[in-house]
């Protein structure tokens, strides 16, 4: 009977903690969402958090229509997930994380979920991983001969991972140029050109001063140069 009520921290950590809120101790950071389950530490943590934590096991969640979703791949490599409907998001298969109430009671034809009567596709029986582990529970089965040995859980390579570097922090480094900007003089060549470049993440943009100055008549000349009298096709 004990055997059969048991149930493993990392599992009872999935139906518990919360994700998708800010984490307390990256608070004015970006992207500080908790969305990923250390399954050693059984607790939410954030992006800025896996660099503590990478050795750990770590499941990503996801969310899909406000519900916390899992990919059906990585969750098959702890649980037995046959009979869980699962859904499609972006070409990977999802499966819930916790039960959904109906209101309104089913009426229609196919099944329904074991534990929160939620219409269901067949061959399916249960619409989240919670409501097959707590139908299992219920029947008092081993709750361990469906659990799978996994010793190592990775994030996805496309699991975006930020620096702990601030990005706003620009950059000044000091360039010399060999050949000065805008200028065609002969003479000219051989003057240095001191340019500043400042690095942002938009991109890399240069702010040049020339050692040649343009004179203040020459400036006068340009602004004062307007363009002709425009032309007007003859009438046919």
């Amino acid at each position: 009977m004990i055997m059969a009520m048991w149930k493993p921290a990392w599992l009872e950590a999935l139906n518990t903690q919360k994700f998708f809120v800010a984490c307390s101790f990256h608070e004015h950071a970006k992207k500080n969402e908790k969305n990923i389950c250390c399954l050693d530490c059984c607790t939410s943590i954030c992006p800025h958090c896996v660099a503590a934590h990478r050795v750990h096991r770590l499941l990503q969640v996801r969310r899909y229509v406000y519900h916390d979703v899992v990919r059906l791949e990585d969750l098959e490599k702890l649980i037995d997930c046959s009979s869980v409907q699962s859904y499609t998001i972006n070409s990977s298969k999802v499966v819930f994380l916790k039960k959904r109430p109906q209101n309104r009671q089913f009426k229609g034809s196919g099944n329904i979920c074991t534990s929160c009567d939620r219409s269901l596709q067949e061959p399916y029986f249960h619409c989240s991983l919670d409501c097959k582990v707590e139908y299992i529970l219920r029947q008092k089965k081993n709750l361990s001969a469906y659990l799978r040995p996994c010793k190592i859980l990775q994030l996805g390579p496309d699991f975006f991972i930020p620096h702990d570097a601030d990005d706003d922090t620009t950059h000044s480094t000091l360039v010399d140029v060999d050949e000065p900007m805008g200028s065609s003089d002969s003479e000219n060549l051989s003057a240095p050109c001191t340019n500043f470049v400042r690095k942002k993440r938009s991109g890399p943009y240069i702010c040049a001063r020339s050692a040649n100055r343009v004179s203040d008549e020459d400036m006068a000349t340009n602004m004062s140069r307007r363009k002709g009298v425009p032309h007007r096709s003859p009438l046919c």
